[in-house]
């Protein structure tokens, strides 16, 4: 049983090399890195913080410059998604990734990759989000469920958060450490720290990831 998706706090995941190999990230690993959500501070400078991350592994690595609705509709991104053996959603504005990638063909390729989604980013790829800039949820993008993910923001948000989510799925907040891999449907947690689940205000677990 593979892992399907990767959600992590930050690119410190891939310093695990333990991960890395359960992902088969190796030089024979085809990764694209998706820096939409790192418009407004440098796509660029996201891009090759990434690329210096994944260096160790060997993979090759492309990133694609998606940055709004035209270029999120190109095909050839499109395509060049759908080939790839990982799909890393850089950390930036999680708003603007889910307009930008939203009912495009991009979004449409996102919607069937093995993805791993990191920081803010990681926060759309359900089928509800939390709104990083008063806490309360709205749609995301549909591409995973079972969860709700958020950042580790101030005690009184995450709260509200929670009130407002309810018992209708679990909460699963994420530091800088904190990874949790989807495995044939089921969300397991990855990392020993930086990983807090809530179903309403009451805490939860994960189940924790085993290799089969």
């Amino acid at each position: 049983m593979s892992i399907d998706v990767v959600v992590a706090g930050s690119l410190a995941l891939f310093r695990d090399r333990s991960l890395c190999r359960e992902l088969k990230i190796d030089p024979s690993c085809d990764v694209v890195l998706l820096p939409t959500a790192a418009v407004f501070s440098g796509m660029a400078e996201a891009a090759l913080a990434a690329a210096n991350a994944l260096e160790e592994s060997g993979a090759h690595v492309e990133a694609l410059m998606v940055s709004d609705r035209e270029s999120a509709n190109e095909a050839h991104f499109a395509t060049r998604i759908r080939a790839a053996s990982w799909v890393v959603l850089l950390d930036g504005s999680a708003l603007h990734a889910r307009s930008t990638w939203r009912n495009s063909a991009v979004g449409d390729a996102l919607a069937t990759a093995r993805i791993v989604a990191v920081g803010e980013c990681a926060t759309v790829i359900g089928e509800e989000m939390i709104d990083p800039r008063g806490g309360a949820p709205t749609s995301g993008l549909g591409y995973v469920n079972g969860a709700v993910f958020a950042r580790e923001s101030a005690p009184e948000q995450l709260t509200r958060t929670r009130h407002l989510l309810g018992e209708r799925a679990a909460l699963v907040v994420l530091g800088d450490n904190g990874v949790v891999v989807q495995r044939e449907g089921t969300w397991q947690q990855w990392s020993d720290e930086a990983v807090t689940v809530t179903r309403g205000i009451e805490p939860a677990t994960l189940e924790r990831f085993s290799s089969p």
